[in-house]
């Protein structure tokens, strides 16, 4: 499946994208091998959408990235951390509902 609003972000791109941003990012560490990160996946992609221009949604493949990995210190995937003007405000371990990821969302916004 193909996330065309989802941005894929490494160590090259994690300044310009994250921390110079003026919207909240969410961020997704996943894994291709992660079974409980598939189902998440369409979700990110729909509220992407729903929330283009006034959110930003990365993944970080944790296969890839292992020093961002270990700079948020991630044990679990899939691990969602959303940041706000540079700082992490909260970090959710595990798959949550569109509705639950709505009212993260909203609280930054």
């Amino acid at each position: 499946m193909t996330f065309e609003n989802i941005l894929d972000i490494g160590r090259e791109n994690y300044s310009k994208i994250v921390l110079n941003s003026s919207f909240p990012v969410l961020l997704n560490f996943w894994a291709m091998w992660c079974a409980p990160c598939k189902p998440l996946e369409p979700i990110l992609e729909y509220l992407a959408k729903e929330y283009k221009g006034r959110l930003i949604i990365g993944r970080i493949n944790v296969d890839d990235e292992f020093q961002l990995v270990k700079d948020f210190k991630i044990m679990n995937i899939p691990t969602l951390i959303l940041i706000k003007d540079g700082r992490v405000q909260e970090t959710v371990i595990g798959a949550r509902s569109r509705f639950g990821l709505r009212i993260l969302i909203e609280k930054y916004l």
